[in-house]
């Protein structure tokens, strides 16, 4: 998930530009957030907040849907899936912008960068896939109820969540090959609060066209096919409930996929403005911002949305907390 042109910068040396390759410059520095030294603090603690809610709150849900038998439902499975993914997702940005806020030396290694890079982005394109899953049988339910469940079997769910995190993991990697064979050059600062393509392009010292296309088909794919197929999912859905003549009808149908719709308009609705773009440069700080937006408030908003609209999960996550709790007192005689 990249930008579709990024604009090649490499300051003037004196020696020849073959000499500076990816051998000799074994880190970069991240720049993360300048200009913040006098609020570094607050920052930091802000950031941890919500770090520490997002694992909170999305492994909570995670083992309330798995240890309630009556949630072991197919939408259910799906939400649990994503949560589980959304700890892995935050896990490899934040716990380093962390790190770089209360470090002077804001470094990562080449190959560290290059992991990092992979990871998000196959968790990035994991959540996609997942997200379209989601809507497909929220389609499913509300469109076809006579045969969802014999469509939507556990089998079928399983498949599909296995299907999404494959998918996922192999997308990037011809991005990871072609962007570890480009020569940097001796100026290395990334301009970003994380490693990502776009920056990492911008440093190497040679034509990037062909990562570019690259980046741009795949970028096409995952993203604009996946909200694609998850806006025709509810154009179907939002036709079915309008043919629903009670109020009461349509609002209890609504209720059950507006917390997806809601994910997915937030999620998708930065990525896309992020990396489905032909302008070749915007703000800097624009561009930090929704990399915060889609790397931090997304996820910390996934459990939060998810209980607060949906009463099933919010009495099961009451049960589940009294009885643990109960079970941890102390019996009096």
């Amino acid at each position: 998930m990249w930008k579709a042109e990024v604009e090649d910068v490499c300051p003037m040396k004196e020696a020849p530009m073959e000499q500076h390759n990816h051998s000799s410059l074994t880190y970069f520095v991240l720049l993360g957030f300048p200009n913040v030294r006098h609020v570094r603090g607050w920052l930091f603690v802000m950031l941890l907040l919500a770090y520490l809610l997002t694992i909170g709150g999305n492994l909570l849900i995670f083992l309330v849907i798995r240890l309630n038998a009556a949630l072991h439902k197919p939408m259910y499975h799906f939400v649990s899936v994503l949560s589980f993914l959304e700890l892995w997702y935050t896990a490899t940005t934040i716990p380093k912008m962390l790190a770089n806020l209360l470090s002077e030396k804001k470094t990562i290694s080449f190959a560290g960068c290059l992991l990092q890079t992979y990871f998000f982005h196959s968790l990035g394109a994991s959540e996609c896939y997942l997200l379209t899953a989601m809507a497909y049988d929220r389609y499913l339910a509300i469109c076809r109820p006579l045969h969802y469940p014999a469509i939507m079997t556990t089998t079928l769910c399983a498949k599909m969540a296995v299907g999404c995190w494959t998918c996922g993991f192999l997308c990037p990697i011809s991005e990871v090959i072609l962007v570890s064979q480009l020569p940097f050059c001796d100026y290395n600062e990334i301009q970003h609060i994380f490693c990502d393509f776009p920056p990492l392009l911008s440093l190497a010292c040679k034509d990037t066209s062909t990562n570019v296309l690259v980046d741009f088909a795949v970028n096409a794919f995952i993203i604009l096919i996946t909200f694609f197929f998850i806006m025709v999912s509810y154009g179907r859905i939002i036709a079915a409930v309008l043919k629903i003549k009670t109020a009461a009808g349509r609002r209890k149908a609504f209720s059950t996929c507006a917390s997806h719709l809601i994910v997915v308009l937030v999620f998708f609705g930065s990525i896309i403005f992020m990396y489905v773009r032909l302008k070749k440069s915007y703000s800097l700080t624009l561009d930090r911002t929704l990399a915060v937006v889609y790397s931090v408030l997304t996820p910390l908003a996934n459990p939060v949305i998810y209980s607060l609209r949906n009463k099933e999960l919010i009495q099961a996550i009451k049960r589940t907390i009294f009885r643990r709790g109960e079970k941890a007192s102390p019996t009096l005689l």
